[in-house]
Protein backbone atom coordinates (compact mmCIF):
# COMPACT_ATOMS: atom_id res chain seq x y z
CA UNK A 1 0.00 0.00 0.00
CA UNK A 2 1.63 3.23 -1.19
CA UNK A 3 -0.94 5.51 0.49
CA UNK A 4 -2.09 6.24 4.05
CA UNK A 5 -5.36 3.90 5.60
CA UNK A 6 -7.87 6.74 5.34
CA UNK A 7 -9.90 6.74 8.69
CA UNK A 8 -13.36 6.40 6.93
CA UNK A 9 -14.97 5.13 3.57
CA UNK A 10 -18.70 7.13 3.29
CA UNK A 11 -20.50 5.39 0.26
CA UNK A 12 -22.99 6.98 -0.87
CA UNK A 13 -26.03 4.84 -2.03
CA UNK A 14 -29.31 6.06 -0.39
CA UNK A 15 -30.64 7.49 -4.33
CA UNK A 16 -33.97 6.03 -6.21
CA UNK A 17 -32.77 6.03 -9.70
CA UNK A 18 -35.75 6.82 -10.80
CA UNK A 19 -34.48 6.44 -14.34
CA UNK A 20 -33.72 2.79 -14.18
CA UNK A 21 -37.45 2.14 -13.59
CA UNK A 22 -36.86 -0.52 -11.84
CA UNK A 23 -38.27 -1.81 -8.77
CA UNK A 24 -34.79 -3.00 -7.95
CA UNK A 25 -32.85 -0.06 -6.18
CA UNK A 26 -30.24 1.31 -9.17
CA UNK A 27 -27.44 0.57 -6.65
CA UNK A 28 -28.15 -3.50 -6.43
CA UNK A 29 -28.45 -3.92 -10.57
CA UNK A 30 -25.52 -6.05 -11.25
CA UNK A 31 -22.40 -5.94 -14.15
CA UNK A 32 -19.71 -8.24 -14.45
CA UNK A 33 -20.81 -10.38 -11.30
CA UNK A 34 -21.08 -7.90 -8.86
CA UNK A 35 -23.78 -5.37 -7.85
CA UNK A 36 -22.73 -1.57 -8.73
CA UNK A 37 -22.35 -1.61 -5.01
CA UNK A 38 -20.63 -4.35 -4.73
CA UNK A 39 -18.08 -2.97 -7.00
CA UNK A 40 -17.86 0.45 -4.92
CA UNK A 41 -17.08 -1.92 -1.44
CA UNK A 42 -14.38 -4.17 -3.43
CA UNK A 43 -12.56 -0.74 -4.30
CA UNK A 44 -13.09 0.95 -1.17
CA UNK A 45 -11.70 -2.51 0.73
CA UNK A 46 -9.27 -1.87 -1.20
CA UNK A 47 -7.98 1.11 0.36
CA UNK A 48 -8.05 -0.58 3.94
CA UNK A 49 -10.16 2.29 5.44
CA UNK A 50 -10.48 1.89 9.03
CA UNK A 51 -13.68 2.27 9.01
CA UNK A 52 -16.03 2.21 5.95
CA UNK A 53 -19.86 3.45 6.18
CA UNK A 54 -23.01 2.93 3.75
CA UNK A 55 -26.00 5.10 3.41
CA UNK A 56 -29.14 4.46 2.90
CA UNK A 57 -32.69 5.60 2.37
CA UNK A 58 -34.65 4.01 -0.83
CA UNK A 59 -35.69 0.78 -0.28
CA UNK A 60 -33.80 0.62 2.90
CA UNK A 61 -33.63 -2.51 4.21
CA UNK A 62 -32.88 -4.47 1.12
CA UNK A 63 -29.67 -2.47 0.26
CA UNK A 64 -28.62 -2.26 3.77
CA UNK A 65 -29.12 -6.40 3.85
CA UNK A 66 -26.83 -6.19 0.79
CA UNK A 67 -24.11 -4.60 1.83
CA UNK A 68 -24.13 -6.24 5.27
CA UNK A 69 -23.94 -9.61 3.64
CA UNK A 70 -21.13 -8.19 1.23
CA UNK A 71 -19.24 -6.73 4.09
CA UNK A 72 -20.60 -7.45 7.80
CA UNK A 73 -18.43 -5.06 9.42
CA UNK A 74 -20.01 -2.03 7.39
CA UNK A 75 -21.98 0.42 9.51
CA UNK A 76 -25.05 1.41 7.62
CA UNK A 77 -26.36 5.21 8.31
CA UNK A 78 -29.91 6.10 7.63
CA UNK A 79 -30.23 9.76 5.52
CA UNK A 80 -33.49 11.26 7.41
CA UNK A 81 -35.84 13.53 4.98
CA UNK A 82 -33.19 16.10 4.10
CA UNK A 83 -31.87 15.48 0.98
CA UNK A 84 -28.19 15.76 -0.73
CA UNK A 85 -25.42 14.44 -1.16
CA UNK A 86 -23.85 16.44 1.80
CA UNK A 87 -26.87 15.90 4.09
CA UNK A 88 -25.85 11.79 3.41
CA UNK A 89 -22.45 12.23 4.23
CA UNK A 90 -23.86 13.98 7.29
CA UNK A 91 -25.86 10.89 8.31
CA UNK A 92 -22.15 8.86 7.83
CA UNK A 93 -20.54 10.93 10.20
CA UNK A 94 -23.02 10.79 12.74
CA UNK A 95 -23.07 7.41 12.35
CA UNK A 96 -19.34 6.97 12.98
CA UNK A 97 -19.23 9.09 14.96
CA UNK A 98 -21.41 7.65 17.59
CA UNK A 99 -19.03 4.74 17.87
CA UNK A 100 -15.77 6.57 18.35
CA UNK A 101 -14.91 10.24 16.77
CA UNK A 102 -13.74 9.87 12.88
CA UNK A 103 -10.50 12.00 12.87
CA UNK A 104 -8.21 11.73 9.75
CA UNK A 105 -9.01 11.61 5.73
CA UNK A 106 -12.72 10.63 4.63
CA UNK A 107 -13.10 9.39 1.36
CA UNK A 108 -16.42 9.95 -0.05
CA UNK A 109 -17.78 7.62 -3.03
CA UNK A 110 -20.73 7.40 -4.92
CA UNK A 111 -22.80 3.64 -4.85
CA UNK A 112 -23.39 3.61 -8.75
CA UNK A 113 -20.00 4.38 -9.68
CA UNK A 114 -18.41 0.31 -10.74
CA UNK A 115 -15.57 0.98 -12.47
CA UNK A 116 -13.76 3.42 -10.43
CA UNK A 117 -10.86 1.19 -9.21
CA UNK A 118 -8.94 1.31 -5.76
CA UNK A 119 -5.65 2.18 -7.41
CA UNK A 120 -7.45 5.42 -8.71
CA UNK A 121 -8.43 6.03 -5.36
CA UNK A 122 -4.52 5.36 -4.04
CA UNK A 123 -3.19 7.94 -6.04
CA UNK A 124 -5.95 10.37 -4.88
CA UNK A 125 -5.32 9.63 -1.27
CA UNK A 126 -1.58 9.19 -1.37
CA UNK A 127 -1.71 13.23 -3.33
CA UNK A 128 -4.53 14.29 -0.01
CA UNK A 129 -2.20 13.17 2.21
CA UNK A 130 1.27 14.02 0.65
CA UNK A 131 -0.11 17.80 -0.31
CA UNK A 132 -1.83 18.22 3.57
CA UNK A 133 -5.30 19.27 1.74
CA UNK A 134 -8.17 20.08 3.27
CA UNK A 135 -10.45 18.73 0.13
CA UNK A 136 -9.35 16.45 -2.77
CA UNK A 137 -11.65 16.05 -5.04
CA UNK A 138 -11.20 13.47 -8.75
CA UNK A 139 -11.85 15.09 -11.44
CA UNK A 140 -11.35 14.03 -15.43
CA UNK A 141 -11.90 16.28 -19.36
CA UNK A 142 -14.40 14.94 -21.44
CA UNK A 143 -15.51 16.14 -24.77
CA UNK A 144 -18.81 17.39 -23.91
CA UNK A 145 -19.07 18.14 -20.53
CA UNK A 146 -22.79 19.46 -20.71
CA UNK A 147 -24.56 18.50 -17.73
CA UNK A 148 -21.96 18.40 -15.35
CA UNK A 149 -20.16 20.47 -12.24
CA UNK A 150 -17.17 22.32 -14.04
CA UNK A 151 -13.59 22.32 -12.09
CA UNK A 152 -13.16 26.18 -11.48
CA UNK A 153 -9.09 26.59 -10.74
CA UNK A 154 -7.21 29.67 -9.80
CA UNK A 155 -3.89 30.67 -11.45
CA UNK A 156 -1.72 27.90 -9.18
CA UNK A 157 -4.24 25.46 -10.15
CA UNK A 158 -5.78 25.18 -6.47
CA UNK A 159 -10.31 24.62 -6.81
CA UNK A 160 -11.87 27.67 -6.69
CA UNK A 161 -15.54 26.29 -6.70
CA UNK A 162 -17.38 23.41 -8.34
CA UNK A 163 -20.00 25.24 -10.72
CA UNK A 164 -22.75 23.48 -11.84
CA UNK A 165 -24.15 23.60 -15.53
CA UNK A 166 -27.51 25.31 -15.06
CA UNK A 167 -25.67 28.02 -12.71
CA UNK A 168 -22.36 28.48 -14.58
CA UNK A 169 -21.22 31.34 -17.27
CA UNK A 170 -19.94 31.12 -20.63
CA UNK A 171 -16.93 31.06 -19.66
CA UNK A 172 -17.25 28.53 -16.85
CA UNK A 173 -19.48 26.37 -19.93
CA UNK A 174 -16.40 25.96 -21.99
CA UNK A 175 -13.86 24.11 -18.94
CA UNK A 176 -14.11 20.47 -19.77
CA UNK A 177 -13.12 19.13 -16.81
CA UNK A 178 -15.52 18.18 -14.49
CA UNK A 179 -16.38 16.97 -10.83
CA UNK A 180 -16.31 13.20 -10.57
CA UNK A 181 -18.58 13.60 -7.01
CA UNK A 182 -15.19 11.97 -5.74
CA UNK A 183 -13.49 13.17 -2.71
CA UNK A 184 -10.92 12.98 0.37
CA UNK A 185 -11.67 15.50 2.88
CA UNK A 186 -10.01 15.97 6.01
CA UNK A 187 -12.56 14.98 8.56
CA UNK A 188 -12.74 18.08 10.93
CA UNK A 189 -12.87 19.95 8.09
CA UNK A 190 -16.08 18.34 5.88
CA UNK A 191 -17.76 18.29 9.66
CA UNK A 192 -17.06 21.84 10.23
CA UNK A 193 -18.41 22.67 6.97
CA UNK A 194 -21.48 20.78 6.50
CA UNK A 195 -22.16 22.52 10.06
CA UNK A 196 -22.22 25.69 8.12
CA UNK A 197 -24.14 24.71 5.41
CA UNK A 198 -27.19 23.34 7.57
CA UNK A 199 -28.81 23.56 11.27
CA UNK A 200 -26.68 20.83 13.22
CA UNK A 201 -29.72 20.04 15.24
CA UNK A 202 -33.05 20.82 12.59
CA UNK A 203 -31.27 20.14 9.24
CA UNK A 204 -32.07 23.06 8.12
CA UNK A 205 -30.39 24.48 5.11
CA UNK A 206 -28.92 28.23 3.70
CA UNK A 207 -30.11 27.54 0.07
CA UNK A 208 -33.95 27.01 -1.81
CA UNK A 209 -34.11 23.72 -2.34
CA UNK A 210 -33.61 22.43 1.11
CA UNK A 211 -31.31 20.35 0.30
CA UNK A 212 -27.09 20.25 1.30
CA UNK A 213 -24.37 19.23 -1.49
CA UNK A 214 -20.80 18.31 -0.61
CA UNK A 215 -19.94 20.82 -3.77
CA UNK A 216 -20.71 23.21 -1.51
CA UNK A 217 -17.90 22.23 1.14
CA UNK A 218 -15.22 23.21 -1.40
CA UNK A 219 -15.58 26.70 -0.76
CA UNK A 220 -15.96 26.98 2.99
CA UNK A 221 -13.29 24.11 3.40
CA UNK A 222 -10.90 26.70 1.41
CA UNK A 223 -10.11 28.51 4.73
CA UNK A 224 -8.78 25.77 6.29
CA UNK A 225 -6.31 24.28 3.72
CA UNK A 226 -5.56 23.91 0.32
CA UNK A 227 -8.34 22.59 -1.94
CA UNK A 228 -6.82 20.47 -5.03
CA UNK A 229 -7.86 18.25 -7.57
CA UNK A 230 -6.10 15.49 -9.20
CA UNK A 231 -7.02 14.24 -12.56
CA UNK A 232 -7.58 10.84 -14.18
CA UNK A 233 -6.92 10.44 -18.09
CA UNK A 234 -9.69 7.87 -17.96
CA UNK A 235 -12.69 9.04 -18.22
CA UNK A 236 -15.16 5.91 -17.99
CA UNK A 237 -13.81 4.93 -14.78
CA UNK A 238 -15.77 7.51 -13.03
CA UNK A 239 -19.08 7.51 -15.09
CA UNK A 240 -21.99 6.59 -13.03
CA UNK A 241 -24.92 4.53 -14.32
CA UNK A 242 -28.48 6.51 -14.38
CA UNK A 243 -30.44 4.16 -16.61
CA UNK A 244 -30.06 0.56 -18.11
CA UNK A 245 -28.56 2.29 -21.57
CA UNK A 246 -25.16 3.14 -18.80
CA UNK A 247 -26.23 -0.29 -17.12
CA UNK A 248 -25.35 -1.69 -20.23
CA UNK A 249 -22.30 0.41 -21.55
CA UNK A 250 -20.82 0.19 -18.47
CA UNK A 251 -21.09 -3.78 -18.08
CA UNK A 252 -19.85 -4.48 -21.48
CA UNK A 253 -16.53 -1.74 -21.33
CA UNK A 254 -16.01 -3.85 -17.47
CA UNK A 255 -16.26 -7.06 -19.51
CA UNK A 256 -13.74 -5.84 -21.84
CA UNK A 257 -11.32 -4.77 -19.93
CA UNK A 258 -11.94 -8.20 -17.63
CA UNK A 259 -11.49 -9.96 -21.23
CA UNK A 260 -8.00 -8.15 -22.13
CA UNK A 261 -6.49 -8.90 -18.85
CA UNK A 262 -7.24 -12.43 -18.93
CA UNK A 263 -5.54 -12.60 -22.34
CA UNK A 264 -2.76 -10.56 -20.77
CA UNK A 265 -2.20 -13.15 -18.53
CA UNK A 266 -1.57 -16.35 -20.60
CA UNK A 267 -6.02 -16.85 -21.48
CA UNK A 268 -6.16 -17.66 -25.50
CA UNK A 269 -9.96 -15.92 -26.05
CA UNK A 270 -10.80 -16.58 -29.74
CA UNK A 271 -13.55 -13.89 -29.95
CA UNK A 272 -13.62 -11.17 -26.96
CA UNK A 273 -16.40 -9.71 -28.71
CA UNK A 274 -18.29 -12.99 -27.69
CA UNK A 275 -17.15 -13.86 -24.36
CA UNK A 276 -18.43 -12.78 -21.28
CA UNK A 277 -15.84 -12.97 -17.83
CA UNK A 278 -17.16 -12.09 -14.74
CA UNK A 279 -14.57 -10.51 -12.08
CA UNK A 280 -15.10 -13.06 -9.82
CA UNK A 281 -13.99 -15.64 -12.26
CA UNK A 282 -10.22 -17.30 -12.06
CA UNK A 283 -8.42 -18.56 -14.90
CA UNK A 284 -5.42 -20.59 -15.08
CA UNK A 285 -3.01 -19.78 -18.16
CA UNK A 286 -3.17 -21.55 -21.26
CA UNK A 287 -6.78 -21.68 -20.96
CA UNK A 288 -8.63 -21.77 -24.07
CA UNK A 289 -12.05 -19.81 -24.03
CA UNK A 290 -14.01 -20.54 -27.74
CA UNK A 291 -15.98 -18.26 -28.77
CA UNK A 292 -20.01 -17.79 -26.99
CA UNK A 293 -19.15 -18.65 -23.52
CA UNK A 294 -20.00 -17.17 -20.64
CA UNK A 295 -18.14 -17.82 -17.20
CA UNK A 296 -20.06 -16.35 -14.36
CA UNK A 297 -20.35 -16.09 -10.97
CA UNK A 298 -16.98 -18.29 -8.96
CA UNK A 299 -16.04 -19.99 -11.53
CA UNK A 300 -12.55 -21.85 -11.93
CA UNK A 301 -10.60 -23.19 -14.61
CA UNK A 302 -7.34 -24.97 -14.93
CA UNK A 303 -4.52 -25.37 -16.53
CA UNK A 304 -4.99 -26.50 -20.14
CA UNK A 305 -8.74 -26.46 -20.37
CA UNK A 306 -10.71 -25.31 -22.86
CA UNK A 307 -14.14 -23.94 -22.77
CA UNK A 308 -17.00 -23.62 -25.63
CA UNK A 309 -18.15 -22.67 -28.15
CA UNK A 310 -21.67 -21.72 -26.96
CA UNK A 311 -21.04 -22.59 -23.37
CA UNK A 312 -22.11 -21.04 -20.36
CA UNK A 313 -20.36 -21.92 -16.82
CA UNK A 314 -21.66 -20.35 -13.35
CA UNK A 315 -19.97 -21.47 -9.99
CA UNK A 316 -17.87 -24.27 -11.98
CA UNK A 317 -14.71 -26.04 -11.73
CA UNK A 318 -12.86 -26.86 -14.58
CA UNK A 319 -9.83 -29.18 -14.07
CA UNK A 320 -6.44 -29.05 -15.95
CA UNK A 321 -7.00 -30.24 -19.27
CA UNK A 322 -10.17 -30.52 -19.20
CA UNK A 323 -12.99 -29.94 -22.31
CA UNK A 324 -16.61 -28.48 -22.12
CA UNK A 325 -18.12 -28.24 -25.62
CA UNK A 326 -21.47 -26.55 -26.00
CA UNK A 327 -22.90 -26.87 -22.31
CA UNK A 328 -24.27 -25.66 -19.41
CA UNK A 329 -22.58 -25.96 -15.90
CA UNK A 330 -23.84 -24.90 -13.27
CA UNK A 331 -22.07 -25.55 -9.54
CA UNK A 332 -20.52 -28.40 -10.77
CA UNK A 333 -16.67 -29.83 -10.39
CA UNK A 334 -15.27 -31.24 -14.01
CA UNK A 335 -11.85 -33.53 -13.15
CA UNK A 336 -8.83 -33.20 -14.62
CA UNK A 337 -9.08 -34.23 -18.90
CA UNK A 338 -12.59 -34.88 -17.98
CA UNK A 339 -15.06 -34.01 -21.19
CA UNK A 340 -18.08 -32.62 -21.31
CA UNK A 341 -20.66 -32.22 -24.02
CA UNK A 342 -22.14 -31.31 -26.63
CA UNK A 343 -25.18 -29.79 -25.42
CA UNK A 344 -25.21 -31.10 -21.52
CA UNK A 345 -26.58 -29.42 -18.41
CA UNK A 346 -24.64 -30.03 -15.59
CA UNK A 347 -26.21 -29.32 -12.53
CA UNK A 348 -25.54 -28.62 -9.19
CA UNK A 349 -24.03 -31.04 -7.00
CA UNK A 350 -22.38 -32.64 -10.06
CA UNK A 351 -18.91 -33.98 -10.01
CA UNK A 352 -17.11 -35.53 -12.92
CA UNK A 353 -13.78 -37.52 -12.27
CA UNK A 354 -10.76 -37.37 -14.01
CA UNK A 355 -10.93 -38.94 -17.61
CA UNK A 356 -14.27 -39.25 -16.79
CA UNK A 357 -17.10 -38.08 -19.74
CA UNK A 358 -20.01 -37.06 -20.24
CA UNK A 359 -21.31 -36.77 -23.80
CA UNK A 360 -24.30 -35.20 -25.55
CA UNK A 361 -27.64 -34.61 -24.30
CA UNK A 362 -26.73 -35.39 -20.78
CA UNK A 363 -28.55 -34.24 -17.42
CA UNK A 364 -27.49 -34.71 -14.01
CA UNK A 365 -27.59 -33.14 -10.81
CA UNK A 366 -26.09 -34.05 -6.98
CA UNK A 367 -24.55 -36.76 -8.99
CA UNK A 368 -20.61 -38.18 -8.08
CA UNK A 369 -19.49 -39.97 -11.77
CA UNK A 370 -15.87 -41.88 -10.81
CA UNK A 371 -12.53 -41.46 -12.80
CA UNK A 372 -12.78 -42.91 -16.10
CA UNK A 373 -16.76 -43.56 -16.04
CA UNK A 374 -18.93 -42.66 -18.92
CA UNK A 375 -22.81 -41.49 -19.63
CA UNK A 376 -22.47 -40.91 -23.18
CA UNK A 377 -25.63 -40.02 -24.45
CA UNK A 378 -29.10 -38.79 -23.84
CA UNK A 379 -29.47 -39.79 -20.11
CA UNK A 380 -30.57 -38.03 -16.87
CA UNK A 381 -28.21 -39.14 -13.70
CA UNK A 382 -29.63 -37.42 -10.42
CA UNK A 383 -28.82 -38.45 -6.82
CA UNK A 384 -26.35 -41.19 -8.24
CA UNK A 385 -23.05 -42.34 -7.31
CA UNK A 386 -20.82 -44.18 -10.55
CA UNK A 387 -17.95 -45.97 -9.77
CA UNK A 388 -14.36 -45.65 -11.47
CA UNK A 389 -14.40 -46.88 -15.25
CA UNK A 390 -18.33 -47.59 -15.29
CA UNK A 391 -19.97 -47.42 -18.63
CA UNK A 392 -24.04 -45.83 -18.96
CA UNK A 393 -25.68 -46.74 -22.21
CA UNK A 394 -27.70 -44.20 -24.13
CA UNK A 395 -30.97 -43.09 -22.80
CA UNK A 396 -30.61 -44.19 -19.44
CA UNK A 397 -33.00 -42.98 -16.81
CA UNK A 398 -32.17 -42.92 -13.11
CA UNK A 399 -35.74 -42.25 -11.60
CA UNK A 400 -34.46 -40.73 -8.56
CA UNK A 401 -37.95 -39.08 -7.31
CA UNK A 402 -41.19 -41.11 -6.70
CA UNK A 403 -43.26 -37.82 -6.06
CA UNK A 404 -42.35 -36.98 -2.29
CA UNK A 405 -38.97 -38.16 -1.76
CA UNK A 406 -35.25 -38.05 -3.65
CA UNK A 407 -33.63 -41.67 -3.47
CA UNK A 408 -29.95 -42.45 -4.56
CA UNK A 409 -29.10 -44.78 -6.53
CA UNK A 410 -25.20 -46.03 -6.62
CA UNK A 411 -23.21 -47.73 -9.94
CA UNK A 412 -20.11 -49.93 -8.73
CA UNK A 413 -16.56 -49.78 -9.83
CA UNK A 414 -16.69 -51.16 -14.16
CA UNK A 415 -20.47 -51.69 -13.94
CA UNK A 416 -22.40 -51.56 -17.15
CA UNK A 417 -25.75 -50.39 -17.80
CA UNK A 418 -27.52 -51.15 -21.43
CA UNK A 419 -29.13 -48.54 -22.97
CA UNK A 420 -32.65 -47.09 -22.32
CA UNK A 421 -32.29 -48.64 -18.97
CA UNK A 422 -34.45 -47.26 -16.14
CA UNK A 423 -32.78 -47.60 -12.20
CA UNK A 424 -35.38 -46.85 -10.02
CA UNK A 425 -34.46 -45.25 -6.94
CA UNK A 426 -33.07 -46.87 -3.93
CA UNK A 427 -31.14 -49.51 -6.05
CA UNK A 428 -27.30 -50.31 -6.38
CA UNK A 429 -25.82 -51.84 -9.07
CA UNK A 430 -22.91 -53.72 -7.83
CA UNK A 431 -19.79 -53.79 -8.72
CA UNK A 432 -18.50 -55.48 -12.62
CA UNK A 433 -22.34 -55.97 -12.87
CA UNK A 434 -24.50 -55.67 -15.99
CA UNK A 435 -28.27 -54.47 -17.03
CA UNK A 436 -29.38 -55.37 -20.00
CA UNK A 437 -30.41 -52.70 -22.84
CA UNK A 438 -34.28 -51.70 -21.94
CA UNK A 439 -34.64 -53.25 -18.71
CA UNK A 440 -35.96 -51.95 -15.87
CA UNK A 441 -33.85 -52.40 -12.42
CA UNK A 442 -36.38 -52.15 -8.93
CA UNK A 443 -34.16 -54.11 -6.99
CA UNK A 444 -30.59 -54.58 -6.57
CA UNK A 445 -28.25 -56.39 -8.69
CA UNK A 446 -25.10 -58.34 -7.29
CA UNK A 447 -21.59 -57.56 -8.10
CA UNK A 448 -20.90 -59.12 -11.54
CA UNK A 449 -24.71 -60.64 -11.81
CA UNK A 450 -26.50 -59.97 -14.82
CA UNK A 451 -29.99 -58.07 -14.92
CA UNK A 452 -32.71 -58.75 -17.25
CA UNK A 453 -35.90 -57.46 -16.14
CA UNK A 454 -38.21 -57.08 -19.55
CA UNK A 455 -41.68 -57.88 -20.48
CA UNK A 456 -42.29 -60.87 -23.12
CA UNK A 457 -42.69 -59.50 -27.08
CA UNK A 458 -46.36 -60.58 -28.25
CA UNK A 459 -47.88 -59.80 -31.51
CA UNK A 460 -50.87 -59.30 -32.74
CA UNK A 461 -50.45 -61.26 -36.48
CA UNK A 462 -52.56 -58.50 -39.08
CA UNK A 463 -53.62 -56.04 -36.48
CA UNK A 464 -53.33 -52.55 -38.54
CA UNK A 465 -55.06 -54.19 -41.60
CA UNK A 466 -57.97 -55.52 -39.44
CA UNK A 467 -58.20 -52.35 -37.34
CA UNK A 468 -56.87 -49.31 -39.96
CA UNK A 469 -58.27 -50.10 -43.10
CA UNK A 470 -57.64 -48.27 -45.33
CA UNK A 471 -54.83 -45.99 -43.50
CA UNK A 472 -51.72 -44.90 -44.84
CA UNK A 473 -49.81 -47.53 -42.20
CA UNK A 474 -52.15 -50.82 -43.84
CA UNK A 475 -51.89 -49.60 -47.47
CA UNK A 476 -47.44 -49.87 -46.50
CA UNK A 477 -48.27 -53.22 -44.41
CA UNK A 478 -50.15 -54.52 -47.33
CA UNK A 479 -48.11 -53.52 -49.66
CA UNK A 480 -44.81 -55.47 -47.51
CA UNK A 481 -46.77 -58.26 -47.28
CA UNK A 482 -47.93 -58.70 -51.02
CA UNK A 483 -44.03 -58.52 -51.93
CA UNK A 484 -42.51 -61.06 -49.54
CA UNK A 485 -45.45 -63.63 -50.72
CA UNK A 486 -44.61 -62.91 -54.42
CA UNK A 487 -41.39 -64.96 -55.12
CA UNK A 488 -42.96 -67.66 -53.12
CA UNK A 489 -46.39 -67.44 -55.41
CA UNK A 490 -43.81 -67.80 -58.19
CA UNK A 491 -41.90 -70.73 -56.62
CA UNK A 492 -44.73 -72.85 -57.07
CA UNK A 493 -46.58 -71.83 -60.58
CA UNK A 494 -43.43 -71.61 -62.00
CA UNK A 495 -41.10 -74.95 -60.82
CA UNK A 496 -38.46 -72.70 -60.94
CA UNK A 497 -35.48 -73.98 -58.53
CA UNK A 498 -34.82 -71.16 -55.67
CA UNK A 499 -31.23 -71.39 -54.09
CA UNK A 500 -31.75 -71.91 -50.46
CA UNK A 501 -29.72 -69.84 -47.97
CA UNK A 502 -27.29 -70.85 -46.12
CA UNK A 503 -28.45 -73.52 -43.29
CA UNK A 504 -32.33 -73.31 -44.83
CA UNK A 505 -33.87 -75.97 -47.14
CA UNK A 506 -35.77 -74.82 -49.41
CA UNK A 507 -38.46 -77.00 -49.40
CA UNK A 508 -39.26 -76.94 -45.26
CA UNK A 509 -39.40 -73.24 -45.69
CA UNK A 510 -37.08 -72.00 -42.38
CA UNK A 511 -36.06 -75.20 -40.55
CA UNK A 512 -32.93 -75.78 -39.73
CA UNK A 513 -30.35 -77.94 -41.93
Amino acid sequence: MTHPSPAAVIVLAAGEGTRMRSSTPKVLHAIGGRSLLGHVLTSARGLEPQRLAVVVRHEREAVAAHALALDPAVVVADQDEIKGTGRAAWCALAALDAQEPVEGAVVVLAGDVPLLDAGTLGEMLAAHAGDGNAVTVLTTRVPDPGGYGRIVRDADGSVLRIVEDRDASEDERAIDEINTSVYAFDAAVLRDALEQLQDPTSGATSNAQGEVYLTDVLAIARARGPVRAIETDDPIIVEGVNDRVQLATLGAELNRRTVTAWMREGVTVVDPASTWIDVTVELARDVTVLPGVQLLGTTTVATGATVGPDSTLDGASVGVGASVVRSHVLGATIGDRATVGPFSYLRPGTELGERGKIGGFVETKNARIGAGAKVPHLSYVGDAEIGEGANVGAGVIVANYDGVTKSRTRIGEAAFVGSDSVLVAPVEIGAGAFVAAGSTVTRDVAPGDLAVERGQLRTVSGWVVRRRPGSRSAVAAETALAAQAQPHADDETSGADVPSAPGQDSNTKGATA
